[in-house]
């Protein structure tokens, strides 16, 4: 219970039910915050203990100094009331908890106290593949290959969805996580049993995905992290984070005719990647927010990554209550958020300005129809320009030259798990949106491609489309955005249109209510005429689970080298995520993907030439199938109602019959197989005695790898495809896999042999130990020949032989990755000496066991004359009753010994606690077996 220094501790009345609540007001200052900044005051309010949060700090938040930066700014420790998960970042989490029970059982306590200890939601949705499409059967012929694919995984969660407590698992094929947390899991106000009643606190949530900002849109504050930030949060552990900066976007006026969500979302991620908003808040405010539909509030704050800021958050209003009564949330709970909010002065105020770091202004009237493209999100081209844009491209004429920024390259390596990226402080990652004028372009190559498609000849060029993707959870959250495409496909259809035979086409919503909705509505039967047909309900196309080209497509896109398109209603279109063949992907609303579909080709401007002709010959132009708004909101009012989200999510944790019919053993412990390439008991707890043993020193340590400036994580955490060559290749060979059925390194998180062996392998690692080599090399010292990085560690641990990276400076940046901080403690490595850290990526090493060490005043290895070749020893930690600010670093070559001094990165007593147990696994461990 909270230490209430500041007398906040009241009582709310809501019909019958008191709670307890801490009283925003109780602080001065507290009301010139923005939104999301009063949602992390009361969070260190409710949790102020003295001594992981105190009155220090929820004075430092009242006092917030707007353009504090990351080097002024003060750390906090926040504590999100739950953990919202999906399957590929997930898995690793589960299989940790899972490996804490066996720990619990071999030392003689009770496996069944291992849980996660606030409410933990996993929704498998990562693992669905569109591999067949435009059949009535699709969807059950893809849900039978995921299971096939993904059954030893799932056999896991299935397990821990009856085993833990505060755990569920919503089955695959049932839905996106953001959208169902958007729809059914989320709260608004949280509720939880106190001292004498019921405490209500803002719903918040971390996410192991990047897309977890997407319930900013309900006022649910809420932002992705790394699993080991969530396996902390689960395991009841707070998180350390700055005080952002918080831009404030003043919303005015009101979307036009004809434009939509996606519109608008796209001409955000224009203007704030123009403005420069990574690693702060943005709230949204003024009076154009009344007029945002919360569907799509909830499309903006999805593509949050997309701008670079951690939260893209609404406030609570009465958008917010019609929503929840939509959705089915219950009576009472609807009147407590309301009464909350108003309590608490979290309710939105159109004339209320709070004080804001930067203020930018948005005029929702001057949004026009637009995609964005060809590689990132936030390069919008208006629609009107599209066709001149696309030629231009093609020519060579514009964006011939990417500038990738680091925010674009970290997410361009997260596919296929969209993970959370962090961003250091010592480099610029915000690259600007790409525009310029798309004017009238003389030529651009033409290789038009005879293929044959059952039958019918046809011929596909440069430019031309070759998948329309009507997927994510950015845009099939929203009815308008989909109603409205069931709308254009219904007119279309009624004036005998038909999608291009050379277009792969697809629909895979975020919930089963958009089917549900659809059926209601008499629209499927149009949308499947067109070719889209149900493929899952699942992420799909928007993170790369696109499947195969129409085989003739392929052959002659590959043959003949052709440079063609995917367009779909997605967040992300980094180049190779969509589909390994489409070196073009734009990101568009669902209605104009049905467009492209139509049209066939990027070369067409649909606002001026036809998507084809009707029967008597006629053109048919996109004005004349474009629903109105009028219509859209009459089927959203006849067909949208909320007994669809309640009789929806009434079976959510279900499953099909694959799901339930797998056999479980009821054991408080989990029956690992042996055999499983996908899930294995991680070594984290082997010999782990009950008590910490004394911090010892570091003596006698090689370095693995000498690295530079600015290596991210993507250079450090096993990502994307598994070469047959590596050594994860040649394990899993081992191990009777063939290649065709390696999967990714994403989707093998659960077996830390196959994550090892991918650790610092990635094809642009630049080790100084194998000067002019790239990729995962080094060599074993002192006179060792180049070798993988995992072999010479298995060789030095072989000999006992401690290890030890050096680095330059912002080590760490990029994707929040816990593999980063896994695989470099499993590899045997004990400190990394840097000239400085990303924050997140420090934290995490020390969650694992792992010493960040910096070198004092900016100083790198090269200026101290450091080769990586030295044998080093860390001198200070042993016999010190605290972790001792700085340490001595014994650097010994040639019979020469010098002495440096580092600075110890554990700023925090949560981190120095961890770091003592080696970790932050086993010390909640031995904290729960003396509870």
């Amino acid at each position: 219970m909270s230490t209430n220094s500041f007398g906040s501790l009241d009582q709310l009345t809501v019909g019958e039910a008191t709670y307890d609540i801490f009283r925003l007001d109780r602080v001065e200052g507290s009301a010139r915050l923005p939104y999301s900044l009063k949602v992390l005051l009361e969070n260190l309010l409710r949790n102020e203990d003295g001594r992981v949060v105190t009155a220090e700090h929820v004075r430092a938040l009242a006092a917030w100094d707007p353009a504090a930066t990351a080097e002024t700014s003060t750390e906090i420790q926040f504590t999100p009331a739950r953990v919202l998960m999906q399957d590929f970042t997930g898995v690793p989490c589960v299989v940790d908890l899972v490996a804490m029970r066996d720990a619990m059982t071999a030392v003689g306590g009770d496996p069944a106290k291992i849980n996660p200890l606030i409410p933990t939601d996993l929704v498998i949705d990562h693992s669905v593949i569109a591999d067949v499409f435009g059949r009535v059967d699709a969807f059950r012929v893809n849900a039978d290959l995921e299971f096939e694919r993904n059954h030893e995984r799932y056999e896991l969660l299935r397990w821990g969805q009856q085993a833990f407590d505060d755990f569920r698992v919503v089955p695959p094929d049932t839905g996106i996580c953001h959208q169902v947390n958007l729809e059914y899991l989320a709260r608004v106000v949280f509720t939880k049993e106190g001292a004498q009643r019921p405490v209500a606190y803002p719903d918040t949530v971390v996410g192991t995905d990047s897309h977890t900002p997407m319930i900013n849109g309900l006022g649910v504050l809420g932002w992705g992290v790394g699993g080991i930030e969530a396996e902390a949060a689960m395991l009841g552990q707070p998180m350390s984070m700055l005080i952002p900066q918080v831009v404030g976007l003043k919303l005015t006026g009101e979307l036009t005719e004809g434009t939509t969500a996606t519109d608008l979302v796209l001409t955000v991620a224009e203007l704030l990647r123009r403005t420069g908003v990574v690693g702060k808040f943005v709230d949204f405010f003024g009076p154009g927010v009344a007029n945002v539909p919360l569907a799509t509030r909830a499309t903006l704050g999805n593509m949050s990554p997309e701008y670079g800021s951690t939260a893209t958050i609404f406030p609570v209003d009465a958008e917010t209550l019609d929503y929840l009564r939509l959705t089915g949330r219950s009576t009472h709970q609807v009147e407590l958020v309301e009464a909350y909010a108003k309590e608490q002065a979290l309710w939105h105020d159109p004339d209320h300005v709070p004080d804001y770091s930067q203020v930018v202004e948005l005029d929702l009237s001057t949004v026009e129809p637009s995609l964005a493209g060809p590689t990132r999100p936030q390069d919008r081209i208006p629609l009107r320009a599209a066709q001149r844009a696309v030629r231009g491209l093609l020519a060579g004429q514009t964006h011939a030259e990417a500038v990738r920024g680091g925010v674009d390259d970290g997410s361009a390596d997260s596919f296929p798990a969209s993970d959370p990226y962090t961003v250091g402080t010592g480099v610029d990652r915000d690259a600007p949106p790409r525009t310029g004028g798309y004017g009238q372009v003389d030529g651009w190559p033409s290789d038009p491609t005879q293929i044959d498609l059952d039958g019918t000849p046809a011929q596909i060029d440069h430019g031309d489309v070759v998948i329309a993707a009507i997927t994510s959870c950015t845009n099939t959250s929203n009815p308008s955005v989909m109603l409205g495409a069931g709308l254009l496909a219904k007119n279309a259809v009624e004036r005998g249109l038909r999608s291009k035979p050379w277009v792969k086409t697809s629909l895979a919503p975020g919930s089963r209510v958009v089917t549900d909705y659809y059926e209601r509505a008499g629209l499927t039967p149009y949308l499947e005429q067109l070719g889209f047909h149900l493929v899952g309900y699942g992420c799909t196309t928007c993170i790369g689970n696109s499947g195969p080209l129409i085989p003739e497509v392929s052959q002659a896109v590959t043959g003949h080298d052709l440079t063609v398109a995917s367009v779909l209603s997605g967040n992300r279109n980094f180049e190779g995520r969509i589909h390994a063949e489409t070196k073009m992907n734009f990101l568009t609303s669902p209605p104009l993907v049905i467009a492209y579909a139509l049209a066939g080709s990027m070369h067409v401007d649909l606002l001026r030439e036809p998507l084809g002709q009707d029967e008597q010959g006629d053109d048919v132009f996109l004005k004349d199938v474009w629903p109105t708004s009028a219509e859209i909101k009459a089927a959203i009012d006849a067909n949208v109602e909320a007994r669809m989200f309640t009789d929806g999510y009434a079976d959510v944790l279900t499953g099909d019959e694959n799901w339930q019919g797998m056999t479980l053993t009821q054991s408080q412990t989990f029956d690992w197989d042996a055999a499983s390439t996908y899930v294995r008991r991680p070594p984290y707890f082997d010999s782990m005695p009950t008590e910490a043993e004394p911090v010892r020193d570091i003596i006698g340590a090689r370095v693995l790898a000498h690295l530079g400036d600015s290596v991210t994580t993507d250079h450090i955490s096993p990502a994307g495809a598994i070469r047959a060559d590596s050594p994860a290749g040649k394990y899993l060979t081992g191990h009777g896999v063939e290649a065709k059925d390696f999967n990714s390194y994403g989707s093998r998180r659960g077996n830390h042999d196959v994550m090892i062996r991918g650790t610092f392998a990635n094809v642009r690692l630049r080790n100084k130990l194998v000067p002019g080599v790239e990729g995962g090399y080094t060599r074993r010292l002192p006179d060792g020949e180049p070798e993988s990085i995992f072999d010479a560690a298995q060789s030095y641990a072989e000999d006992d032989v401690p290890l030890i990276v050096v680095a330059g400076a912002d080590y760490g940046s990029g994707s929040s990755r816990d593999w980063a901080a896994k695989g470099t403690m499993l590899l045997g490595v004990k400190a990394v000496l840097a000239t400085s850290f990303e924050r997140i990526h420090r934290s995490n090493l020390i969650g694992m066991g792992v010493l960040p060490l910096q070198l004092t005043h900016g100083e790198s290895a090269e200026d101290l004359g450091l080769t990586g070749e030295e044998t080093y020893s860390i001198i200070g930690l042993e016999g010190a009753e605290e972790l001792p600010g700085e340490v001595t670093v014994r650097v010994e070559a040639d019979d020469q010994v010098r002495e440096l001094t580092a600075r110890v990165r554990i700023d925090t007593p949560a981190e120095a606690a961890y770091y003592r147990h080696g970790g932050i696994l086993p010390y909640v461990l031995r904290q729960m077996l003396t509870s």
